[in-house]
């Protein structure tokens, strides 16, 4: 059996620079707005490709070193491509958030767009590591997605795999029993709302300011929306299938979005927060 383009890309991670357009780009840019002053040290975690962390050192002549922390080879592979201009102004690891480094560094500003529930149920753990690496006027500056969950704890991505599983043949009412079965943790159980992650976080951080946006997403093509979900969620859906149905996988959940596209107007919309968080005192 041989393993189709997109279950590659989807393998690797590959071609997110393309996928991101349709929503991190957003963050990245609102995010920087928020920086002020003139920081000397910036974090990235969950840096991927390097995006953030070029446009910080473009806008940001301060800058002396920019740190990435992500966990996948490949995107860190093409991040050192990207920032190469920027030589020793730049250092990436390698790093799984879900227990970060012990890095020996003082932030004055930390990023981390799109990720946070990625690390569910640990996230205190990043929140810790963060506090203990801010400096005193330092600022931590996190987004957080907050797609709509049913009764089964599903939503935002969620739903489009589901209408892309009941094409695939599984019943609709099957798909929670499926994802529990492959030990598939919703996004949307895995996305805090903003009352538990305000609790969370004020453990060891204090909010500064909260702004909000709806994150819309639109397509072109269901091809586009098939690679997009390959290049952000990698196999992590994908494995609710047998492997013989990963290409068919994938191709469904494109036309999902698709549908949702023509039918609405857009693909999905939900809440996104911006925090910006301090050291306590």
């Amino acid at each position: 059996m041989s393993t189709s383009a997109v279950e590659i890309q989807a393998s690797t991670l590959a071609g997110y620079a393309e996928a991101s357009r349709l929503r991190q780009v957003q963050d990245r840019d609102w995010v920087l707005d928020q920086v002020t002053g003139a920081p000397e040290v910036l974090v990235d975690l969950g840096s991927g490709i390097g995006q953030l962390l070029e446009s910080a050192l473009d806008r940001l002549p301060s800058l002396r070193l920019a740190v990435g922390l992500e966990r996948s080879e490949h995107r860190i592979a093409e991040a050192g491509e990207r920032l190469r201009r920027h030589g020793d102004r730049v250092a990436l690891h390698r790093a799984d958030l879900t227990s970060p480094p012990p890095l020996e560094l003082g932030a004055d500003v930390v990023t981390m767009t799109s990720v946070l529930h990625w690390l569910h149920p640990v996230e205190d753990r990043i929140a810790d590591w963060v506090a203990d690496r801010l400096n005193p006027d330092g600022r931590f500056l996190l987004t957080t997605y907050h797609p709509a969950a049913d009764e089964h704890g599903l939503g935002g991505e969620d739903d489009i795999v589901r209408d892309a599983l009941t094409a695939l043949g599984v019943e609709r009412d099957a798909v929670p029993g499926l994802f529990a079965q492959r030990r598939i943790v919703p996004i949307a159980t895995r996305t805090r709302s903003t009352d538990g992650l305000d609790e969370l976080l004020g453990r060891r951080l204090r909010t500064a300011a909260v702004l909000e946006r709806e994150a819309v997403v639109t397509v072109g093509s269901a091809a586009q929306y098939e690679h997009f979900h390959a290049a952000t969620f990698g196999d992590y859906y994908s494995r609710l299938v047998e492997p013989a149905l990963g290409a068919a996988f994938f191709r469904a959940v494109g036309e999902a979005a698709w549908r949702r596209q023509q039918e609405l107007g857009r693909v999905s919309s939900m809440p996104v927060r911006l925090w910006t968080l301090a050291p306590l005192g």
